[in-house]
């Protein structure tokens, strides 16, 4: 065999090879933000998993929230569950740090590991893009800090959450282990 029908013989080998896709980004998810570290990040990098947007504060009686959400981001992420943080001072100046204050104090005081964002807006007429979009979709604008917003692997269901609602709480956990077990 020649090497030009070998390299053409192993090219349509390869193109004959099942592919595996990425899952699509769905578009409640096709935003780029910044963590509290400043590093742009695409939202569609957690296109396929299960998704828990919150809102988040250091200085408010909901803050204890923090170490249930990071719980169950380390017994869930195996499973396809990212838990996004964004910090907002829109509710009784409860967040006045920098981003590095905030990443800092997540850090030491509860050891956060899931992703944190830059500070933003996420009341309705101060709302980031994301947070407009979780409002319009679910009709329900968070009136506090550590309101939750749930997002199924395809971004084709929302499901809000008050920020009364603990990260134990067994409907919140009941509507997280439905989407786990669906698959995209």
């Amino acid at each position: 065999m020649n090497r030009t029908l070998i390299v053409a013989t192993l090219i349509s080998a390869l193109y004959a090879l099942p592919s595996i896709a990425a899952p699509t980004c769905p578009k409640i998810l096709d935003y780029r933000v910044n963590t509290l570290q400043e590093q742009a990040i695409d939202l569609c990098s957690y296109a396929g998993k299960v998704v828990v947007v919150v809102n988040t504060a250091s200085y408010c009686g909901n803050t204890h929230q923090y170490a249930g959400l990071e719980a169950l981001y380390r017994k869930e992420k195996a499973n396809g569950l990212v838990i996004l943080g964004f910090p907002s001072n829109d509710f009784g100046g409860q967040e006045p740090g920098s981003n590095k204050e905030i990443a800092k104090f997540c850090r030491l005081t509860y050891s956060v590991a899931f992703p944190m964002f830059e500070k933003s807006g996420v009341t309705a007429n101060n709302a980031n893009p994301l947070f407009k979009q979780l409002i319009t979709i679910t009709g329900h604008a968070p009136r506090w800090n550590f309101h939750k917003y749930l997002i199924n692997r395809n971004g084709n269901t929302v499901i809000s959450f008050e920020n009364t609602v603990e990260p134990s709480d067994p409907e919140f956990i009941k509507q997280i282990q439905t989407m786990l077990a669906q698959k995209p």
